[in-house]
């Protein structure tokens, strides 16, 4: 099942520390944050602080609530509301993880067990539930009526493309703009939000709000695409993670809409089988990689990340200046060629 790198062929690239590199810029903020989400997350009940609590050190890269930080940065800020969005952002990250995992039955989340396997599926959407309501105190303490606006719309925008995703779920005859819808709701909206607020609470102009937002809004579609072809590589495996949970949920990624797209007869059976009527076997996983090589599938998504980091690059480009300006530069390089 060995799958050639398509991310990163000739080992680590110069964006390989970048996240790393952003988060230290921010590090007083990010703890101030980090402070906030354990004080949010506290409950009576005890099991929301247990839940919540298990799922928010459960890893990740916080990428979210640092481009909030590192946004608002960028654009000169100098208070402390920023921390309290950062926050926020997580929250709603973390909720749509929860319910992510219920609607996907997933058993494993980074490499272990998902709350959903440990405290059941119930728990899992009433804590994300709590969660949401935890993000919404927070817009409203803010006090800022544009924060508001753009969170809760962005909170409406991801709940909408969790509903498209389930129509696209073993359909074949989806196609690449039909995902990419999916994709901008679900993944993007909320990095652009995380962006755009960075601008909001330094009081920018409206052009450095859009500037933000393109560049929010492209980085998310790059970060997922890579995503979809991590899903199927190796490297997954190598850093203890499940290789083909995609795969075995049906779900139509743009590596399959590709692949499928450029399949002769018998291989389209194939997808049918094992993506439609979820007919899987020994085997199967091994040979829908084989299939994503053989057309190209996994290598041109991760071509097309490439194109839209590059659009995210050109949306920052009027902020680029300083240490902040350039370490969002350098997370584009990052989310491309990352292997996890």
């Amino acid at each position: 099942m060995a799958v050639a790198s398509s991310l990163n062929p000739e080992g680590p690239q110069p964006g390989h520390n970048a996240l790393e590199a952003l988060t230290a810029l921010v590090a007083g903020d990010l703890e101030t944050c980090n402070r906030l989400i354990v004080e949010r997350m506290d409950s009576e009940v005890e099991l929301i602080p247990q839940l919540a609590g298990y799922i928010v050190a459960g890893g990740g890269k916080r990428l979210r609530p640092v481009l909030t930080l590192a946004s608002a940065r960028l654009c000169g800020y100098r208070g402390e509301r920023h921390a309290a969005l950062a926050a926020c952002v997580e929250f709603i990250h973390t909720a749509t993880l929860l319910h992510d995992d219920v609607v996907d039955e997933s058993d494993l989340r980074r490499g272990r067990a998902s709350a959903n396997a440990v405290f059941g599926n119930k728990p899992s959407v009433l804590v994300g539930d709590f969660l949401f309501s935890r993000a919404f105190q927070l817009m409203v303490e803010d006090g800022s009526l544009d924060v508001l606006r753009i969170l809760s719309n962005a909170s409406a925008v991801i709940a909408e493309g969790e509903v498209l995703q389930l129509a696209t779920t073993n359909d074949t005859a989806t196609t690449e703009d039909a995902y990419l819808r999916v994709i901008r709701a679900k993944t993007a909206e909320l990095f652009a939000a995380a962006c755009r607020i960075g601008a909001v609470v330094a009081d920018r102009p409206a052009a450095d709000e859009e500037a933000l937002t393109g560049y929010g809004l492209n980085l998310g579609i790059a970060f997922q695409l890579v995503d979809d072809v991590l899903d199927y590589s190796a490297l997954q495996a190598r850093l203890g993670k499940t290789v083909g949970d995609d795969f075995r949920e049906g779900k139509i990624t743009l590596p399959v809409v590709l692949a499928f797209e450029r399949a002769d007869e018998e291989e389209r059976r194939f997808w049918r089988r094992t993506m439609e009527e979820t007919d899987q076997r020994d085997g199967d996983l091994e040979h829908a990689i084989a299939l994503m090589q053989r057309h190209g599938a996994l290598t041109e998504t991760v071509e097309r990340a490439r194109g839209y980091a590059a659009r995210a690059r050109e949306a920052l480009a009027p902020l680029s200046h300083g240490p902040f300006g350039g370490a969002l530069l350098e997370v584009l390089d990052f989310v491309v060629d990352r292997e996890f």
